[in-house]
């Protein structure tokens, strides 16, 4: 099961000086490195072994989180409405990183978390989303389909879209299947669809004529629409 969860938003570059310290918040770095703001966790959990239970079942959940901090919370809050275990009377048994690329966090040093990155980082490719979220008028499942080069950038448009369409907050979507679409024929979208047609063109309506000696001065401004 695949859950997101939301990120709060890092102010600008702020310092504030006053006794008896000094609280610095980092800004985002942009850098030519591609940036995300999720990593892809797998949280494995169980209820702490009792005499009745000595042996309990083991969780399993892929979940889209800043840090570890954020995934291990998110992950007994779905496990505390799924199976009623809650953080108290549970355990971590292990958590790693499947996927993700570099994120800066708002701290004074910077911290990248070690990952194990996709096969092929640069190659596009096609995601098909499940989901299930909450609008005022009550809990809807969705499927969506995305094009992107990792499943991280793919979960990132989907909470964009989702803001953007449904006015949907990030506490409200719930993620529950990230698939990869690695045949044509699975792609359902007309919107995706269009983009994988053989020999795929778009137009070019204003044309620059590339002169072939430039001239060091002009009379006049050069128009491109001549």
């Amino acid at each position: 099961m695949l859950i997101l969860c939301a990120l709060p938003t890092v102010p600008h570059t702020k310092i504030y000086r006053g006794a008896p310290q000094t609280l610095i918040i980092n800004q985002f770095r942009q850098s030519s490195t591609t940036l995300t703001i999720f990593i892809e966790y797998e949280v494995v959990g169980r209820h702490l072994p009792t005499e009745v239970n000595p042996t309990p079942d083991m969780y399993r959940m892929t979940i889209f989180a800043p840090n570890e901090t954020v995934a291990k919370s998110r992950f007994w809050y779905f496990l505390r409405g799924l199976r009623k275990v809650k953080k108290a009377t549970g355990e971590i048994v292990s958590i790693k990183t499947v996927s993700g690329s570099k994120t800066y966090v708002a701290t004074v040093t910077l911290t990248i978390s070690p990952q194990i990155h996709e096969k092929h980082p640069q190659k596009v490719k096609n995601f098909g989303i499940w989901l299930r979220y909450d609008s005022r008028s009550g809990t809807h499942n969705m499927y969506k389909e995305y094009r992107e080069m990792s499943r991280t950038d793919a979960v990132e448009s989907l909470y964009s879209d989702m803001a953007a369409r449904h006015r949907a907050r990030f506490r409200s979507i719930h993620v529950l299947r990230v698939v990869e679409l690695e045949k044509s024929d699975d792609v359902k979208r007309p919107y995706i669809k269009q983009l994988l047609t053989k020999g795929l063109g778009f137009p070019l309506p204003h044309r620059i004529s590339k002169v072939s000696s430039k001239k060091l001065f002009s009379a006049k401004r050069p128009s491109t629409f001549a």
